[in-house]
């Protein structure tokens, strides 16, 4: 029986994909699994229990990915599960950013009382009248299953989309639309378009990528949305740049003291991804990334650890190990199984950064005197039987 620990309310038809083999626990030190949302994890101490943490949702800086990576525990994410949702009030943060739509819906409450509003409108309404989207350059930084559904829907729109996204995946890059006008240069984006949406992962090479000096290159004018990260962004750069006039409006998700009732700032409260469906999309994805690593050893879509996948296992028993990725790991596993004098038919192994994992299938029992065996090589962080 597997235990799994929710950190956050997950929504019931990801967890109802447990079968008998699962049971949920309030208990975080005998969990074999963890899934999250927006609970921090970095002070938390996990036990020698844990196997796997899987975050319903994209960005994992509430998770201290390389402690848990040494400690093999393999970290999931759900990239393109609330894509949509982020897609769909990116778009309503570009309407929103071109007519003043929330400056009029605050002139009628506040003139609820006059008799005479529908003639009074008439007047008012040329203070919030705006613009249209259509025919405008809009830029997309970072190109991946939110930023491409942004492209796309925005050319549907009739916009004239500029694409950056230097380390584009291929299946990425099938899904855009062939007239998003791909640049090399984000300096092209800055300086060209009247519209820019976000959405980059927050990394260290990310972090506060627009400063003062990006925002010093964008056009006159232009509306910034912000729906990634609010630390993509100097943000104290942005507001004086939106008080100076050189940005018209600046867009985010992310309500802070730097933005909150500034004037042309407009601000939600971390709705991008919180829609019934998303969060739907992102439990059911969590659990099955959850169990096809418990029971079968594969890991997909880690943020932590390589891609590894080798299907169901089709030997009599499989293993597999979390190490760090250095020379002849893999001559010692084979060498510690010839040893033994079991074949291993099937073995795929992958690296990332400073770790690697191995699935190795064996003609033979596994058994825990053989974990001991693997485990005492140096590097190895976690053996597990998987069959």
């Amino acid at each position: 029986m597997y235990k799994v620990k929710c950190l956050n309310p997950i929504a019931k038809c990801g967890t109802d994909l447990f079968d008998e083999n699962y049971a949920l626990t309030e208990e975080l030190n005998e969990a074999d699994a963890i899934l999250v949302r927006s609970a921090v994890m970095h002070e938390m101490e996990l036990s020698g229990n844990t196997l796997a943490v899987a975050r319903a949702g994209a960005g994992v800086n509430n998770i201290p990915l390389d402690k848990y990576a040494s400690e093999g525990i393999v970290v999931f994410n759900t990239p393109g599960a609330n894509a949509n949702g982020v897609k769909e009030l990116v778009l309503a943060g570009m309407l929103l950013g071109a007519r003043d739509i929330t400056g009029g819906i605050n002139w009628v409450i506040e003139n609820k009382d006059d008799e005479g509003i529908a003639k009074s409108a008439e007047k008012a309404k040329k203070a919030f009248a705006g613009s249209e989207i259509q025919g405008k350059k809009l830029g997309v930084i970072g190109l991946g299953a939110i930023g491409a559904l942004v492209a796309n829907a925005a050319v549907g729109l009739g916009m004239e989309v500029y694409g950056y996204d230097p380390y584009v995946s291929v299946d990425a890059a099938w899904k855009i639309s062939r007239a998003v006008k791909h640049i090399t240069n984000v300096n092209d984006i800055y300086s060209e378009c009247d519209y820019i949406s976000i959405h980059v992962p927050l990394l260290d090479s990310t972090k506060g990528m627009v400063d003062a000096e990006a925002i010093s290159k964008m056009k006159d004018g232009v509306i910034f949305l912000n729906f990634a990260r609010d630390l993509l962004v100097d943000e104290e750069a942005m507001v004086k740049a939106v008080e100076e006039g050189h940005v018209k409006r600046y867009i985010t998700d992310f309500a802070n003291p730097t933005v909150a009732g500034k004037k042309n700032v407009i601000v939600t409260p971390h709705l991008a991804a919180s829609t019934e469906e998303s969060e739907d999309n992102c439990a059911v994805m969590a659990v099955k990334e959850i169990r096809d690593f418990i029971e079968n050893g594969n890991v997909i879509n880690s943020v932590n650890y390589p891609r590894c996948d080798a299907g169901e296992c089709q030997y009599e028993s499989r293993v597999t190990v979390c190490h760090k990725n250095i020379p002849n790991m893999l001559t010692q596993f084979t060498g510690l199984f010839a040893k033994l004098s079991i074949n291993v038919p099937e073995m795929v192994s992958k690296s990332r950064g400073d770790f690697a994992y191995t699935i190795i299938d064996i003609d033979g029992k596994a058994d825990a005197s053989m974990v001991d065996e693997i485990s005492k090589i140096d590097g190895v962080l976690r053996v597990r039987i998987v069959k």
